[in-house]
């Protein structure tokens, strides 16, 4: 095969069992998924969710990284409106002097969450100072780069420390062609979250954008992924799959799994100007030698490299089961 595979987990929690137990499996997916051969292992940040247990990619890397031994780990990624853009330079400055050339910092422009969790996160904060999203992304890229300029004066100049011998690597996750422009204005991989919006056209223009402005670098491309014994057995294991769209006049819009989710965006929100509608999921499915065909026709058709891939199923058994089909395919045919 002539495109890498990465992995996306979000920590899902199966009903009537303990958090903990989503998070063990999430550190024996990453060890399982090193062994199997993928090139990095990603974390997802979502808030106020009994369904999710990972709203802090940054504590489950540094877990992550002490009990695996050269797959990549980072955060798929940084929400990074909730934070102050120097805490994320120094949280991930910390993770790289920890593991060494093993670190990714994946940011995104969603909130992770709905409204009440939105607003929790930040308490106290002065939306005037805060700025747009892309002046927060300028700010930690400056973060990430700053070195002290006088050995002598050390406190004079303000870096995030400690300072990385090898930073961590920079992802911007987007959906969109102005994010591909902000990625490639600020030096940046850009990540095309196409399991959130599957639009092919939007993909293309977005990728096409990225190259040409990048000078040659290459998107990731995360896609969702089903595999199987058969189809049917594929068609099964997503047949509650749901997708919806909240489209607020004059404000943002999210996409949600549930047409019970984005009722509750709507209420949290106070929002009276809205749409939902409802969205056919992006997903690739099938057998493992389905669904590599698949990746291989996005592969030659949009000149996408690697791919990160996000397993839409909470049962661990049929979770694991898909993951270990495409991994295995995969190299048995590279």
């Amino acid at each position: 095969m002539s495109y890498r595979l990465s992995l996306l987990d979000k920590s899902p929690v199966v009903t009537e069992e303990a958090p903990s137990a989503a998070l063990q499996r999430t550190l024996q997916l990453a060890q399982q998924a090193e062994s199997w051969g993928f090139h990095r292992f990603w974390l997802a940040e979502h808030h106020n969710t009994d369904r999710l247990a990972s709203p802090s990619p940054e504590v489950l890397i540094a877990w992550i990284i002490a009990q695996t031994q050269h797959i990549r780990v980072g955060s798929g990624g940084v929400m990074l409106q909730h934070y102050s853009p120097y805490k994320v330079a120094e949280n991930f400055n910390l993770l790289a002097s920890l593991a060494p050339g093993r670190i990714d910092l994946g940011v995104g422009k969603a909130p992770g969450g709905l409204p009440l969790s939105t607003h929790a996160l930040q308490l106290g904060v002065h939306a005037d100072e805060k700025g747009s999203f892309a002046e927060q992304l300028r700010l930690l890229d400056n973060w990430l780069q700053t070195r002290a300029q006088d050995e002598n004066d050390d406190e004079e100049v303000l870096r995030a420390t400690p300072q990385p011998a090898r930073p961590a690597n920079r992802f911007l996750l987007g959906a969109s062609e102005e994010s591909a422009k902000l990625a490639a204005e600020l030096g940046w991989q850009f990540v095309f979250a196409a399991h959130i919006n599957g639009d092919r056209p939007l993909l293309e223009h977005s990728l096409n954008t990225y190259f040409t402005l990048s000078k040659g670098q290459r998107a990731l491309v995360a896609v969702q992924v089903v595999v199987a014994d058969s189809p049917a057995e594929a068609d099964l294991l997503v047949s509650d799959l749901k997708h919806y769209h909240v489209q607020v006049k004059n404000g943002p819009s999210v996409n949600v799994g549930s047409l019970e989710q984005a009722e509750r965006y709507v209420r949290q929100g106070g929002f009276s100007d809205y749409l939902i509608e409802p969205r056919t999921p992006s997903l690739l499915k099938g057998t493992a030698a389905q669904v590599h065909a698949q990746l291989e026709a996005l592969h030659q058709n949009f000149n996408i490299d690697e791919f990160i891939i996000d397993t839409p199923i909470a049962e661990p058994v049929a979770r694991h089961a898909s993951l270990a089909l495409l991994a295995t395919h995969h190299l048995v045919e590279a």
